[in-house]
């Protein structure tokens, strides 16, 4: 099924009165929510309205608040930027993984990075940030600053030498990566390609059986 902005505007704002509603631009919706019926709203849009690509999900710190906006496209090349907010004294959001099950991770990253609480998400899990990372330290929030004696001191190896080749007077010789790092370097390319791909044209390729976040 294919919409036009205006449709889908008209059936979103008649069926959840309290939705504010944007056309930033062409194929680009914007909808804030209420925390309340935030999870209703995300059901109609992916139950009714057949939106089932979640291509990522945004965290913001805007101060006095905490702010997660959900990206979700539809076949017929729409995204819909779902937003919800919590202050930033009590910033708690319901999980949207019952409605779209690969979200988990983008919920963990905002959890752990902004110190959110996420209900119905794995507690145990602190993806993306190491095991030894302290707690209470979320490094995505304004107020975060890395404590001075974390701060990376300078190494004297990374001053080249007299007998260091350098490809131009007062340049540092070209690191070359290993052939492990090199791989891990493209693969987080391509997976950051596919999720930016998948969100500027959702059309252009159909997800493999199974695929869908939905």
């Amino acid at each position: 099924m294919s919409y036009t902005e205006e449709e889908l505007v008209a059936r979103l704002t008649e069926r959840f009165p309290s939705v504010t509603t944007t056309e930033q631009r062409e194929r680009r919706i914007w909808l804030t929510s209420p925390r309340e019926g935030f999870i209703d709203l995300l059901t109609y849009i992916h139950d009714d309205l057949g939106f089932n690509m979640l291509c990522t999900v945004s965290g913001l710190d805007a101060g006095e608040e905490f702010q997660l906006i959900y990206h979700i496209a539809h076949d017929c090349g729409i995204v819909i930027n779902a937003r919800v907010s919590a202050p930033a004294d009590n910033p708690v959001f319901d999980t949207a993984t019952n409605i779209y099950k690969g979200g988990v991770l983008y919920e963990l990253e905002a959890r752990n990075l902004f110190g959110l609480t996420i209900l119905g998400i794995p507690e145990d899990i602190r993806y993306p940030l190491p095991e030894n990372w302290p707690q209470g330290e979320y490094p995505l929030r304004k107020s975060w600053v890395l404590p001075a004696d974390r701060v990376p001191e300078s190494d004297e190896q990374d001053t080249p030498s007299e007998d260091t080749p350098a490809s131009a007077e007062g340049a540092s010789p070209p690191v070359i990566a290993s052939e492990g790092e090199a791989e891990a370097r493209q693969s987080t390319v391509a997976v950051a390609s596919s999720i930016s791909d998948t969100a500027q044209n959702p059309a252009s390729s159909s997800p493999a059986e199974g695929s869908d976040n939905g």
